[in-house]
C-alpha cells in the first residue's frame, strides 16, 4: 500500500490546501509513490451536525462554528480510518507548503511508534502540548482513532479539544518526534523542508482580509489580552472588531506562497475565476492579482 498525504481543510481554507497539494508534488521526486487526498470539513455530516452547540475547550463551554477558520482540525484525527487502519499516512493543514521532498518523511522508518511530530513552542509546549499540524502515522496502531465518536465526546464535555489537539491523550511511549525542518512554524531557510504558516494573523494570502478566527481567550490574569479578548467577544460576538490580518514579516514567505499559485493557475490546478470567487467570498486577499504580478517565478 502507497503511503497517503492526507490534508485536511473547509471552505475558507480550500485556496491554501489546493496549492499545498500542488507542493508536495512538485517538490518530490517520487511523486508517483504517494497519493495525496483533501479532507473537506464541510463534507462531514457529523460535523455540521453540531453548528451552535457547546463543546469543551481548555477547560471552558465554547460553541461550535464549522464556517470558522480552523474548523478542520478534528480531522487530523480521520486518516487512520480512512486508510482501513493500515500502511503510513502524513497528515498536514492545509497552510503547510513542501518546500523539500516529502518522500524523505513518507518512507521514514518509524521505528514502531504510531506518531511521529514535533513539540509545540510557548507556553502550550511548556504545558506539554504536541503539534498534531504535521504528524507521521503508522495506521495500524491508531485503531483507537475514531474521529466521529470522539468528536461527539466534546459535546458531552467528556473529552476536552485542547488536550485532543495537543496529543495529550495519547500514550507518549507510542510518539516520536521529527527535525523541527519538517513542521517549520513560520521559518523559511535552507533546511526547510515543510513550511508551516501557523500564525494565523500573518498568512499570506490573508493579508488585509477581516479577521475570521477567534484568537485563544481562555481566563489568565496575564497577558491581559485575555481577559480583553473574553470582554470583546462577550460584547460584540467572535469576529467583531477582532482586527485584520497582517503582512508576513518574512516577504521570502509570501512570495514563496505567491510563487507556488501563479503556476497553480498556470497549469490549471486553480482558475482565475476560482480565484476571483475566493478573493470576492473574503478568503484570499483583495489585491491577490496585483501580488502575483510582481512576485517573481520560482526556481524551477
Amino acid at each position: 500500500m502507497n503511503p497517503v498525504v492526507f490534508i485536511q481543510t473547509n471552505p475558507r481554507q480550500m485556496l491554501g490546501a489546493l496549492v499545498s497539494r500542488y507542493s508536495l508534488t512538485r517538490n518530490s521526486a517520487h511523486a508517483d509513490r504517494f497519493e495525496v487526498r483533501l479532507i473537506d470539513a464541510s463534507q462531514q455530516p457529523f460535523m455540521s451536525a453540531r453548528e451552535g452547540q457547546l463543546y469543551l475547550r481548555d477547560r471552558e463551554r465554547r460553541t461550535w462554528l464549522n464556517d470558522d477558520l480552523q474548523s478542520f482540525t478534528p480531522l487530523r484525527f480521520m486518516a487512520p480510518q480512512l486508510m482501513g487502519y493500515q500502511g503510513q499516512a502524513l497528515v498536514i493543514d492545509p497552510d503547510v507548503f513542501a518546500v523539500g521532498d516529502v518522500w524523505e518523511l513518507l518512507s521514514r522508518d518509524m521505528t514502531g511508534h504510531a506518531i511521529v511530530c514535533r513539540r509545540k513552542t510557548g507556553s502550550k509546549g511548556r504545558r506539554g502540548s504536541l503539534a498534531s499540524s504535521v504528524m507521521l502515522l503508522d495506521c495500524a496502531r491508531l485503531t483507537h482513532w475514531r474521529t466521529e465518536a470522539q468528536f461527539d465526546e466534546m459535546f458531552r464535555f467528556e473529552r476536552d479539544y485542547m488536550d485532543w489537539i495537543g496529543l495529550k491523550l495519547e500514550d507518549r511511549d507510542t510518539i516520536d518526534s521529527f527535525e523541527d525542518a519538517w513542521n517549520d512554524f513560520d521559518h523559511l531557510d535552507t533546511n526547510t523542508r515543510l513550511l508551516h504558516n501557523t500564525k494565523r494573523w500573518t498568512q499570506p494570502w490573508k493579508t488585509g482580509l477581516p479577521v475570521d478566527f477567534r484568537p485563544a481567550d481562555t481566563f489568565r490574569l496575564f497577558p491581559p489580552r485575555h481577559w480583553i479578548r473574553r470582554a470583546r467577544r462577550a460584547l460584540f460576538g467572535d469576529y467583531r472588531f477582532a482586527g485584520a490580518y497582517k503582512p508576513h514579516p518574512d516577504p521570502r514567505q509570501e512570495s514563496f506562497f505567491f510563487g507556488l499559485l501563479r503556476e497553480c493557475l498556470e497549469q490549471g490546478v486553480v482558475t482565475e475565476s476560482m480565484l476571483r470567487d475566493e478573493m470576492a467570498r473574503g478568503h484570499v486577499r483583495q489585491d491577490a492579482l496585483a501580488v502575483l504580478d510582481r512576485i517573481p517565478p520560482l526556481p524551477a
